[in-house]
């Protein structure tokens, strides 16, 4: 019999880390592969992060520079930008403005992403391609290509254009970061491996959204974020 193979896409954060612990633990590290992609992030640390968690689970992971396609976005969380990155939580962030998507929202980045991991993930042999997105981020449209909507749709697309032959999973997306992080605590994910921050120091800023989002998450647990010890 054929097994399943899977394409995580993997930032080296606590969502996506989760998730490839989960794909391991379902399918086995012999056939799943990673996904890190560059795109030219301030953050760029977080790539070396999912470096290490790759390695952690010892599964195949592959990378794809497509920084120059952002080389026009004025958006905050790209490193030629002169934008900073907001020092406050999405809520407060959404309240400040329009409604609409925060700053360091990358115009689509993740219809790109899922649409570059779609192709690979067929070369690859791969069935499906996993995706980390959850509920906190697309609350208040602060990430639109991070909703329930959003993976829905570029579900039906990826199924349509391979022919049936992929399907895309996000089995985080109605999840709080709490609810990801319970489900990592149970399955032993390396937290101390991830990197979220935003900022591209060398140490968590502990003001970003992320920052913020991160701390709350492990606090609702009752734990110490193992990144911060």
């Amino acid at each position: 019999m054929t097994k399943t193979k899977a394409l995580v896409l993997c930032s080296g954060g606590v969502d996506s880390t989760t998730l490839l612990a989960r794909a391991v633990s379902k399918y086995g590290a012999e056939n799943v592969y990673a996904l890190s992609i560059s795109y030219g992030q301030k953050h760029v640390r977080e790539i070396e992060a999912a470096r290490t968690v790759a390695a952690y689970y010892g599964v195949q992971q592959r990378f794809l520079d497509l920084g120059a396609i952002f080389a026009d976005s004025d958006c905050s969380l790209l490193d030629h930008s002169d934008a900073a990155v907001p020092q406050s939580s999405y809520a407060e962030q959404q309240a400040a403005g329009d409604g609409g998507p925060v700053s360091t929202y990358v115009p689509f980045r993740n219809g790109l992403f899922l649409s570059s991991a779609a192709s690979m993930a067929l070369s690859l042999g791969c069935s499906v391609v996993y995706y980390g997105a959850h509920h906190d981020d697309w609350a208040g449209n602060a990430y639109p290509d991070c909703s329930l909507e959003f993976v829905e749709a570029m579900n039906r697309a990826i199924v349509e254009g391979t022919g049936g032959e992929l399907r895309l999973e996000a089995p985080f997306v109605t999840w709080s970061k709490a609810d990801i992080v319970r489900e990592g605590l149970a399955l032993g994910v390396p937290y101390e491996l991830t990197w979220s921050c935003y900022e591209g120091g060398e140490a968590p800023c502990g003001r970003c959204a992320t920052c913020l989002d991160r701390a709350a998450a492990f606090a609702a647990n009752g734990v110490e974020d193992p990144a911060l010890g």
